[in-house]
């Protein structure tokens, strides 16, 4: 049965697909603040995700890129540093992955990967381990610092695609091509979610700021769970449901606390149940801050 059925028809095809239709709306949010400048001449926001400046007041870094910065021995501005603080308190508190989901130009990418994969019945092909994004994180960080370089931005494949989508040139939007085509490849041929949960360094470090996060999604419902699995089929980190959902029994609590949580909301929309919704981090019966209802 395909994921969400069960609750399209007893509450509507919306109730199914909504936390998924507010993602793709803030994709395009976040895209279209840095494309009405080039395309329309109205600067809401010049640079990219990497480095921006929002209303020629705002300035926003993205704090990766800042601390392979500090790592290289480059001055940072002032302003550089406060933009890298104020989106490290902003992944915070929404939760760091947040980012992946949310934010990043190529999740529908993956998203689709994925999709066509369930679709076309194919097999994962090879094994990865999910701690090897962390090694490759390491690797940048120190490259950074031996090099005296920016390592990732060299090749980061969310600057490339969004570099290429903002200037519109041939040859960026050549590059930005070859990134859509090579991420989809990999994820549809290679590794299910192979790139976003196996070797993104950028996942990678949103995710260690995601283990403190306060929004989390909240499984407070559990005693309701029927075992369908349609939130393990759906979610891009199934490994970290399971605790929250089943560990009632060993004294764990509904909240997944795992930073390798994208925040997506798919098992809010896919559980015909409900047992999932957003929350926060706090207590056995936290402050609704978004309801998935």
């Amino acid at each position: 049965m395909i994921p969400g059925a069960a609750r399209a028809a007893r509450q509507g095809w919306f109730a199914a697909h909504k936390w998924l239709l507010v993602r793709r709306l803030a994709q395009l949010g976040f895209l279209a603040v840095f494309l009405t400048g080039p395309l329309l001449h109205v600067w809401i926001a010049k640079g990219t995700l990497a480095s921006s400046l929002t209303l020629g007041m705002l300035p926003l870094t993205d704090p990766m890129m800042a601390v392979q910065s500090l790592l290289a021995r480059h001055a940072l501005e002032s302003t550089a540093l406060l933009g890298a603080g104020i989106v490290l308190a902003a992944y915070w508190l929404v939760g760091g992955r947040a980012y992946c989901s949310w934010v990043c130009p190529l999740n529908p990418v993956t998203d689709f990967a994925a999709w066509l994969r369930a679709r076309l019945g194919v097999k994962e092909t090879l094994g990865l381990d999910r701690r090897l994004r962390l090694w490759l994180l390491l690797g940048v960080m120190a490259g950074s610092a031996a090099t005296g370089t920016i390592v990732w931005e060299f090749v980061n494949p969310v600057t490339l695609l969004h570099r290429g989508l903002v200037t519109g040139a041939i040859l960026g939007g050549g590059a930005a091509a070859l990134v859509v085509a090579a991420v989809l490849l990999f994820d549809l041929g290679v590794a299910a979610h192979g790139w976003c949960g196996h070797l993104c360094p950028v996942g990678a470090f949103y995710g260690l700021i995601g283990h403190a996060s306060v929004v989390r999604v909240r499984a407070d419902n559990r005693t309701a769970c029927d075992n369908c699995m349609e939130c393990f089929a759906v979610c891009p980190e199934r490994q970290v449901i399971a605790p929250a959902l089943r560990g009632a029994d060993k004294g764990i609590g509904p909240v997944i606390v795992s930073g390798d949580c994208t925040n997506c909301g798919r098992c809010i929309d896919v559980c015909s149940k409900q047992v999932f919704r957003f929350g926060t981090r706090f207590g056995g019966a936290a402050v609704k801050v978004l309801e998935g209802e």
